[in-house]
């Protein structure tokens, strides 16, 4: 699950407050323990534990998300990831209709996010959790109140889990499983698929299960579009429409009013949003619906809810031509 970056240039101009004073780091461990109810001496040890990355804190500065989408759209949309995503349905298809089923959340969702997170489980990471988190919890101040209220959901998790806190191997951001949870959300949307008491993400099973949770919590709806091609009359009254915020904020009726074509019949009160993407031959406009703004509490990123939207696309497609 990716997180939302600052690019370079902000981080170099909090560099120089990396190296907290003994007293800082005591405070944020005191206040640690009360939010957590943690014991201070826990917390204590697992900082002993901890090793500072300096490549964690490269990794930061430099997430595909800063790309423009052209450049972006080829990293995930492969012909690789799209066969091995019709393998991994295929593979697991009783356990995605059980999901589709009881949580109303599409297959090749939940097959595209593993995809794009962890090549279906091939590659989910070799940092060690602990330390991404108290890197960037203690020693990158941009993001350090998010890191450190994750380094303490990650002690808490542990403990629940039975894990050494060491154990652990994630992304650069501290998350972890087929799905990329980050702390928090491993604790709140995770779910016990296969009934054997434990919630394990790095598993196919309850990683599926959690997968659609966590869409499912955050209101997916099963009947709903995510997203139209859109054409434009006149850029400059299409892009008098667009806004930074990712929530949907106009109506059918407002964008068809501004000359908006997609190939789609919508109710004039439809809530929906104005895209518009780099594409490689010039800009791309799309129409999305609330089930792209569901795919962005995934991870804050137009282009991120797009390759998954596009990739699902693509998986269903074969796999309904391969049955």
């Amino acid at each position: 699950m990716r997180l939302a970056f600052l690019p370079a240039a902000l981080w170099l101009a909090f560099s120089a407050q990396a190296a907290e004073p003994d007293s800082e780091q005591q405070r944020w461990l005191d206040d640690l323990a009360s939010r957590f109810e943690l014991p201070l001496e826990e917390l204590e040890q697992a900082v002993a534990q901890a090793s500072y990355q300096q490549s964690i804190i490269d990794a930061m500065t430099r997430p595909a998300e800063a790309k423009p989408w052209h450049q972006y759209r080829p990293i995930f949309l492969t012909e690789k990831r799209l066969q091995q995503g019709v393998e991994f349905w295929q593979q697991h298809q009783e356990l995605l209709a059980r999901a589709e089923q009881e949580l109303q959340v599409p297959a090749q969702i939940i097959v595209a996010i593993i995809g794009v997170e962890t090549f279906y489980g091939a590659h989910m990471g070799g940092h060690r959790v602990l330390d991404a988190l108290y890197t960037l919890g203690f020693h990158y101040p941009p993001r350090a109140d998010f890191f450190r209220s994750e380094f303490g959901h990650y002690l808490q998790l542990a403990r629940e889990q039975g894990w050494p806190l060491t154990q652990q191997k994630g992304s650069y951001a501290g998350a972890m499983g087929m799905g990329q949870f980050i702390s928090s959300s491993y604790r709140h949307y995770a779910v016990d698929f296969n009934g054997d008491g434990h919630t394990d993400l790095f598993e196919a099973t309850d990683a599926i299960g959690s997968v659609a949770n966590y869409f499912h919590e955050h209101r997916w709806q099963w009947a709903e579009d995510v997203a139209y091609p859109a054409q434009v009359i006149d850029a400059d009254t299409a892009d008098a429409l667009l806004a930074p915020a990712l929530e949907i904020d106009k109506t059918w009726a407002e964008l068809a009013a501004a000359g908006i074509v997609i190939d789609a019949q919508l109710n004039a009160d439809t809530p929906v949003k104005l895209l518009k993407l780099d594409g490689a031959e010039g800009p791309e406009y799309w129409v999305v619906r609330h089930n792209f703004y569901v795919i962005t509490r995934y991870n804050r990123s137009p282009l991120y809810a797009m390759a998954v939207y596009q990739l699902s696309e693509q998986i269903r497609q074969a796999y309904e031509q391969q049955r």
